[in-house]
């Protein structure tokens, strides 16, 4: 959604239907002021979930990704209150019992699991090439939708529902809001195979998405509001 107040209305709605058929729910509105992690593609992506359930991955990612599953566990009544759920979800990654679980997903779903150990068998673009930063500064603003259509238009989604998706392309951030960036530093790194718009213009999107100033900027707050059960 555009808007908190729309996102909002949206997530009660949504939350009303949900109580209206006797099932608990709860909403949590998050912002996407920029991406999510770094990694934006199918398979890129994938590499990404992998590393966060080895106990890595980006940290906005890993805290969203907590705070969804804990609120699932607590929904379910696997724990007394949010923080025990919260601690639940960080032992099953820590401990490896998420990861375990993400390969009989990928097993029940006519996947290969040996991928999830070796993420290297997923789909590579045939190209890694860089963006660099105009000019230096601080990342102040990053348009997450802007960065969404560049993916999209170097095949890593659908404009049309007819529209072939090339799960190995896509865009790694390599500075988000908040981070400093010299001149000539890449921005991203895009990953592309042969189709899709000719590099300049997928680079020139993604510069254009960028805002870079002399700040003071911090990373948005990411989760803005939760709405739950009284």
């Amino acid at each position: 959604m555009k808007t908190p107040q729309d996102a909002r209305r949206l997530a009660e709605t949504l939350v009303a239907i949900g109580r209206g058929m006797g099932k608990r729910v709860t909403a949590l509105l998050t912002a996407m002021d920029q991406p999510l992690g770094l990694a934006v593609g199918n398979a890129l992506e994938v590499v990404e979930s992998v590393e966060l359930l080895r106990g890595g991955g980006p940290a906005d990612l890993r805290e969203l990704t907590v705070a969804l599953t804990a609120e699932m566990v607590l929904l379910a009544r696997l724990a007394p209150d949010l923080a025990a759920a919260r601690r639940a979800v960080e032992a099953a990654i820590a401990d490896g019992r998420g990861l375990a679980r993400l390969r009989d997903v990928v097993a029940a779903q006519g996947g290969d699991p040996a991928t999830i150990d070796d993420p290297g068998r997923l789909p590579r673009a045939a190209h890694v090439l860089p963006v660099p930063a105009p000019a230096g500064g601080l990342v102040e603003a990053i348009d997450a939708e802007a960065i969404g259509l560049a993916a999209m238009a170097l095949g890593a989604g659908r404009a049309r529902v007819e529209d072939r998706v090339d799960p190995a392309v896509g865009i790694v951030l390599c500075r988000k809001v908040g981070q400093r960036v010299e001149a000539g530093e890449p921005l991203c790194l895009v990953h592309r195979n042969d189709g899709g718009e000719p590099q300049p213009a997928v680079a020139a999107r993604i510069v254009k998405a960028y805002r870079i100033g002399s700040g003071p900027a911090a990373a948005p707050r990411l989760v803005l509001e939760r709405i739950a059960e009284p």
